[in-house]
């Protein structure tokens, strides 16, 4: 009899920890949202734990930073868990790079392009608000971001462009949104630059953005920043910009814990304003660096 209770018992605790880690785990699914030559370029999507069939919800789509040459995305996967967990869909895209690929950047903002007008065709089906789509992205990745709210044109031939490529706001992690003379991309874009950089396409009526900087960036300067800035507000856009003292290029990665939650932090309260998100943030910054 007490061998059958303790077999009971465990039997017990077993169905209970299958049923916890069912409440506990977010869905995630892959996605091929471009297929193009020989190439198949996929998504992953991370979703809240209690979405369900009908919900409409907000996304936020990552692009990872790595000079258009490479990277992948498993960058921003601790962002896109977080942002399920605050109640969105998070998606980590894929896209053309010259190591891999053997393609410039031209190609990159096209899929960036490519990968915010799926997510519009497919709305229904994954879960979308159409117009709540988020680009997000580091580096090169900030500027596939910024090119989708920003850059006209650069679209993928053979595509419905009666669906719109364009995001609706912007997260932008240290982004190389300049490409003209003297900045960076410029040795790979060369003249072509006012077709692709995001300064030179800001317009009045543009998405919200929110930006994060360090101060010592080698790649780009915090006047770059600044002057990006300066130019979206002139127009009447809004542009938070936040620059941290001593960091560097990549300073919010998750490797780096104390920006990597105070960057998230204040793109939740950013998203919270645009009324993407509700509630306080979960995550909390450190007061003191590691």
């Amino acid at each position: 009899m007490k061998n059958l209770s303790l077999l009971a018992l465990s039997v017990f605790l077993l169905l209970g920890n299958a049923c916890l880690q069912g409440q506990t785990e977010a869905k995630l699914i892959t996605k091929s949202y471009k297929h193009i030559d020989t190439i198949d370029l996929k998504m992953d999507i991370h979703y809240p734990e209690d979405f369900k069939e009908g919900d409409q919800l907000p996304v936020i789509i990552f692009f990872f930073g790595g000079g258009w040459k490479g990277g992948t995305i498993e960058q921003f996967r601790p962002h896109a868990k977080y942002f399920a967990s605050r109640g969105i869909i998070a998606a980590l895209s894929d896209y053309r790079v010259s190591s891999r690929h053997g393609t410039t950047p031209f190609e990159s903002v096209k899929d960036a392009k490519s990968a915010i007008r799926y997510l519009r065709i497919h709305q229904k089906e994954l879960g979308i608000d159409p117009d709540k789509i988020i680009a997000a992205g580091g580096s090169a990745g900030g500027h596939l971001a910024a090119a989708t709210a920003l850059v006209p044109g650069l679209e993928e031939e053979g595509e419905d462009l009666s669906i719109s490529s364009q995001s609706n706001a912007m997260v932008l992690f240290n982004p190389v949104y300049n490409n003209g003379p003297d900045q960076y991309g410029y040795d790979r874009i060369g003249e072509r630059y006012p077709e692709i950089s995001p300064r030179h396409n800001i317009r009045e009526g543009a998405p919200p953005a929110i930006v994060f900087f360090g101060t010592e960036d080698p790649l780009v300067s915090p006047e770059t920043a600044l002057d990006f800035d300066a130019a979206m507000e002139e127009v009447g856009n809004t542009c938070e910009t936040f620059l941290y003292e001593g960091q560097k290029h990549g300073f919010f990665n998750f490797s780096r814990p104390k920006y990597y939650k105070e960057t998230v932090y204040q793109t939740d309260k950013f998203l919270q304003k645009l009324g993407y998100l509700s509630g306080e943030p979960t995550i909390e910054r450190e007061e003191e660096d590691d």
